[in-house]
Formats: structure tokens, C-alpha cells, sequence
């Protein structure tokens, strides 16, 4: 199998536990359980939480185990999404393997400034994106992952929404620049989800 060999895309309507048939019941179901992912994960979040594997798969599975057999579990096929080709998926053990030695360990428990914390946050996110680990739910598992890093720091809850509205294909170029370990451009992003974040500074 190449590496880059795809055979699924993300857009079609999935087999589902609840029987659901329309994108718009799916949305739906999908928004309730990422809400209550949400507000769980928010309540049990202390200064002793860790950021790691186990924590990704257990937003995953929360999110969407009502919902998808597959919840929690890595992807076992491979996926594009808008002509952009994401890691096979035999290698995704390996991949977030490393992902978690190199980057989340290496996670303070404290941040001295916003910056460090916005850059680690950027980092998380755009490598967490770019490996694509499940196979529905990646970015919004990563934005609720961005959101708890910053409100373990004491910060109030990320706004994506000027992203999705205005920055998206920035939003996916900061993506896709994970690939060669170029945050740049997703401590842009960041930065302006932050409340008092400021508009992108690369044009």
C-alpha cells in the first residue's frame, strides 16, 4: 500500500449506531455529543491533567460513542479531504506515538507566558490535524483539545469562529504546513482565538 493511497473520503454519510440516514441528523447527534464532551472534560479539568493519548482517544469516545462504533479508535482506512491526501492509516499507531514522546509530553504543567502556551497549543493542534487520527471528528476533537489546553492555564474557551468564517483555507494551509514542522502559521491562528486575539498577520 503507498503511503498516500486514498479510498475514503470525509464527506460521506457513515453507518451509525442510532440509524440516522440525513447529514443534517448526523450534524445533529454530532454536535450533542461533542457538547457533552465538552462541558464533562471542562468540569473534571484540573491542574494534574495530562495532556496525552489516552486523553485524545477519551474526547473521541465521549464525543461520538453514542454514535460510531469507531469511537476512540484510530481510523483503519485511508482519507482525503478537499484533494489533500492525510497520513495512511497503518502508520497511525506509530505516528501518534511519536506525537506524544516529541510533543505532548514535552507539555509544561505551567506556562510563564501566553506566548509559550500559544505555541505549544499551535503545535498540538495543526500535528494532531495534519495526522488525521479518527475517522470522523478531527477537528473538532482538536479545537476541544485547544480549548481545554488554554483553560487549564486559567483562559476562557477558544473562539474558532472568525476562522471558520473568514480564515478557513489559512486555517488549512497552517495544517498542512505540519508536514514540515512549520508552526508559523497556526500560532496565527491561535492567537487570534484567544479573546483578546489579533487579526492574522501573515497575507
Amino acid at each position: 500500500m503507498n503511503k498516500y493511497t486514498t479510498n475514503k473520503d470525509e464527506s460521506e454519510i457513515l453507518p451509525n449506531l442510532l440509524g440516522l440516514l440525513t447529514a443534517e441528523d448526523i450534524a445533529a447527534s454530532e454536535f450533542e455529543g461533542f457538547l457533552y464532551a465538552e462541558l464533562f472534560l471542562s468540569d473534571k479539568l484540573s491542574k494534574r491533567t495530562k495532556f496525552n493519548i489516552n486523553y485524545i482517544l477519551k474526547i473521541h469516545k465521549l464525543a461520538l460513542g453514542h454514535l460510531y462504533t469507531f469511537a476512540g479508535k484510530y481510523r483503519t482506512v485511508n482519507m482525503s479531504k478537499g484533494g489533500f491526501i492525510f497520513p495512511a492509516a497503518i502508520f497511525l499507531p506509530n505516528s501518534m506515538n511519536i506525537f506524544e514522546q516529541e510533543v505532548l509530553k514535552m507539555l509544561p504543567n505551567k506556562y510563564a507566558c501566553k506566548e509559550n502556551l500559544i505555541a505549544d497549543i499551535a503545535k498540538v493542534h495543526a500535528e494532531l490535524l495534519f495526522i488525521h487520527p479518527f475517522r470522523e471528528g478531527n477537528g473538532r476533537t482538536a479545537r476541544l483539545l485547544a480549548n481545554l489546553m488554554a483553560q487549564k492555564q486559567g483562559y476562557p474557551k477558544l473562539d474558532f469562529t472568525k476562522i471558520a468564517s473568514t480564515y478557513f483555507d489559512k486555517y488549512i494551509y497552517a495544517v498542512q504546513m505540519a508536514a514540515n514542522k512549520e508552526y508559523g502559521w497556526m500560532e496565527d491562528i491561535i492567537k487570534m482565538t484567544f479573546v483578546d486575539g489579533a487579526e492574522l498577520s501573515r497575507k
